[in-house]
């Protein structure tokens, strides 16, 4: 089947109808199992306050609006460098929601460094990665409202989808989408 430029229109206003009705009325988990192919994701971020709930994928296709939107909530907040943040990092924060059944959003602690970032940190104490997957935008720490950090890293390493680092201390767990570890 061919689309018309007419389908393609109506399909990108009913996804903007959709994100729209996102931003406004959080989706509950019964309604997100209701919208199957819909991938919505939820962030709050701890050091700039902001807020971000959105439809960033149908099917088997990304929304470019969505991804470059999350790009910017994620970008180093320190020094406003933003990064291509990788949409599998999203899919597993997608599928971690799902798991446990939270339409709450992610705290976000650290999402994409900048080199500069990345170097400043390692200085100042330990526990980060000279080559953080940070710097590539392909990890974020998180926290999520209501769910222990030894329950969010026990998900997270169920999935099998990346690194999982498990910060109990500072009330975060690392995920990325390296190679499958943990520590």
């Amino acid at each position: 089947m061919i689309s018309s430029p007419t389908f393609d229109r109506r399909h990108f206003l009913r996804v903007c109808l959709l994100t729209a009705t996102a931003l406004v009325l959080p989706p509950s988990p019964e309604s997100l199992a209701a919208l199957p192919g819909k991938r919505y994701i939820a962030l709050s971020h701890t050091h700039t306050g902001e807020k971000l709930r959105l439809c960033y994928g149908l099917k088997d296709r990304y929304l470019p609006e969505a991804l470059q939107s999350i790009n910017h909530f994620l970008r180093d907040h320190r020094t406003g460098e933003v990064k291509k943040i990788d949409p599998g990092l999203i899919d597993l924060l997608h599928a971690m929601a799902r798991q446990l059944k939270s339409s709450e959003p992610f705290h976000i602690v650290s999402g994409y460094r900048s080199p500069a970032t990345n170097a400043m940190l390692a200085r100042r104490g330990k526990g980060v990665a000279k080559k953080s997957m940070h710097m590539l935008g392909r990890a974020v720490d998180i926290r999520l409202p209501g769910v222990g950090t030894a329950t969010l890293r026990r998900v997270a390493m169920n999935l099998g989808q990346g690194g999982v680092g498990y910060y109990p201390k500072s009330d975060f767990v690392h995920v990325d989408t390296g190679q499958v570890r943990h520590w």
